[in-house]
């Protein structure tokens, strides 16, 4: 029998696995040419599917009554953890490449704490000597993403690359000709509005004890504003049609593994362990898009 602690550690790992693979999809699906407002809409649209049917039979016993408060926490949840989220997301990583990105959520665990500590659902103790470390960690952590976003070092690795290799090379390496700044700027807000998502499903969780509803809810209502900032801005009607295999690979990992099954996991992990434990395995996620990409695609990495 695995211990309780034992399996949230290993889910956590896990999520981990789920973010890194996203973060190379999704850079193939920017690649290619597909949409920033589409894309987000039919990958939350896949996680419902998976989503819905699962929460609807598995909580249909123990399934608060969803009240007009609930609905416009869950409606909050989509706006900041689908909408914004993403939206910031996927224009941080038009502009940088999948291992910037996932080295810019390393600010998550940091922010999630300094959100958890003004909200008081965590203290810091001054005078211990983890509560000093949790500041230091704090400032490490957000002192790092703000040279990560300012600063560009020289190439350090450069894979010998195979000619099949050399034909995905062009989709994974740095953006050129773009704004790698603006693009750091994105992703902390990214980081940002990651971090304000798990603290803000933590307090959710308190009074409504149906984390894979949430979940669903929180896709239902991305969709929903997706598609009506979809209407508004995005004209060509073409820009619906998936038209490749890679965008439909995309789509699929994205909506099944990380927006399904990875915010399912994600939840569970904070309604157990709480938001900060839920954050802090995210570094691990940098290492493992470094090692996707440099060994699988020949991604260049800088210093």
């Amino acid at each position: 029998m695995v211990p309780e602690r034992a399996k949230l550690h290993l889910a956590l790992t896990f999520l981990q696995f789920c973010y890194a693979g996203n973060h190379i999809f999704l850079r193939i699906a920017l690649d290619t040419g597909v949409s920033k407002l589409i894309f987000p809409v039919y990958r939350n649209i896949t996680a419902l599917v998976l989503l819905g049917p699962v929460a609807f039979f598995s909580e249909k016993k123990d399934r608060p009554s969803i009240t007009t408060y609930c609905v416009v926490q869950f409606f909050l949840l989509g706006l900041v953890g689908i909408t914004m989220k993403e939206g910031f997301y996927l224009l941080g990583l038009e502009n940088t490449s999948p291992t910037f990105a996932a080295a810019m959520q390393n600010s998550v665990p940091a922010l999630t704490f300094l959100m958890a500590v003004i909200l008081r659902y965590e203290s810091v103790r001054l005078n211990r000597i983890d509560g000093v470390a949790k500041v230091l960690g704090v400032l490490a952590s957000v002192g790092g993403a703000s040279i990560n976003t300012l600063y560009k070092g020289p190439v350090i690795y450069t894979p010998h690359l195979t000619l099949h290799q050399k034909q995905y090379l062009s989709l994974f390496r740095d953006a050129t000709g773009k704004n790698w700044n603006l693009g750091g700027i994105y992703l902390f807000g990214h980081s940002l509005c990651w971090s304000g998502w798990i603290v803000m499903q933590a307090f959710v969780l308190k009074k409504y004890s149906a984390p894979l509803t949430v979940s669903a809810f929180t896709c239902f209502f991305g969709i929903v504003q997706f598609v009506t900032i979809a209407a508004f801005f995005e004209k060509d009607s073409k820009a619906w049609h998936l038209n490749s295999k890679r965008e439909i690979y995309s789509v699929l990992f994205s909506g099944l593994v990380t927006s399904g099954l990875a915010s399912a996991i994600q939840i569970w992990t904070i309604e157990k362990g709480g938001p900060v434990l839920a954050s802090i395995y995210l570094p691990l996620q940098t290492l493992l898009v470094a090692l996707m990409a440099s060994i699988i695609f020949g991604l260049l990495e800088h210093s």
